[in-house]
């Protein structure tokens, strides 16, 4: 979060961040005094980013405008110092025409002199391999809380495949909350899929669609990239002269 307000305090003018959900990063970035847009595909997402803007100070809250979109296809009539897409969700694109599309519609909304940064997971080849075939199917527990709600305990279990052959993670969260007696009350299920990228086909891509690349780091500090980290991208228009 700190890094994505700094870049957006750096612009000098309006932001536009693509899936911005609940506003984890919206709303800092509007209390730290900047002009933010959120759009976001999920209407329940949306719903709840506009209950905690509701309560923030007036002087904020007419900092920040929420629309309900696809960064695949939007037009807004305006252009942006800064675009951002946090938080990994340019890969809920699923296919290669779907993330061109998006990096399109993205540079038709981009000042000549504007920025997109996002970020991505790195791919390790180990983990790949450790979770394909049947092996990665089985589910593992991964953390245990407190319900906020009925003060009962919840486990939380994943299942996670990966598909080398087109690159995508089909990923399962359950959470099982427990009574007293350690028996199952409520058992939600919530799937996750997503599209990962190597650190070169992401240059390319951006490349491929009109981008120049400005700075890749590998840690929200502006350490270097390394194999595995993350991948977080700064862009600019590439010139047509």
């Amino acid at each position: 979060m700190p890094f994505y307000v700094e870049e957006a305090q750096k612009a000098d003018g309006p932001v536009l961040e693509l899936g911005c959900g609940t506003g984890r990063i919206l709303i800092p970035t509007a209390e730290a005094g900047v002009e933010i847009t959120g759009l976001d595909r999920a209407p329940s997402m949306l719903a709840i980013a506009r209950d905690k803007v509701a309560r923030l100070d007036p002087a904020v809250q007419r900092r920040i405008e929420l629309i309900e979109g696809d960064m695949r296809y939007f037009s807004l009539g305006r252009r942006f110092r800064l675009v951002t897409i946090p938080y990994r969700a340019f890969l809920h694109l699923m296919t290669g025409e779907d993330q061109r599309q998006a990096l399109r519609c993205v540079r038709d909304h981009l000042a000549p002199d504007g920025r997109l940064i996002l970020n991505l997971f790195d791919p390790r080849l180990e983990t790949i391999v450790a979770h394909f075939g049947s092996l990665g199917s089985a589910l593992k527990m991964i953390d245990e809380f407190v319900h906020p709600g009925t003060g009962r305990k919840v486990v939380v279990w994943d299942t996670r495949q990966y598909q080398p052959e087109t690159q995508t993670l089909d990923q399962y969260f359950i959470f099982e909350e427990l009574d007293g007696e350690g028996q199952v009350v409520n058992k939600i299920y919530s799937r996750l899929a997503l599209r990962y990228l190597h650190r070169y086909e992401m240059q390319y891509l951006l490349e491929l669609c009109g981008y120049q690349v400005e700075a890749l780091y590998g840690n929200f500090r502006r350490g270097p990239f390394r194999y595995g980290g993350e991948q977080i991208w700064v862009t600019r228009p590439a010139s047509t002269g």
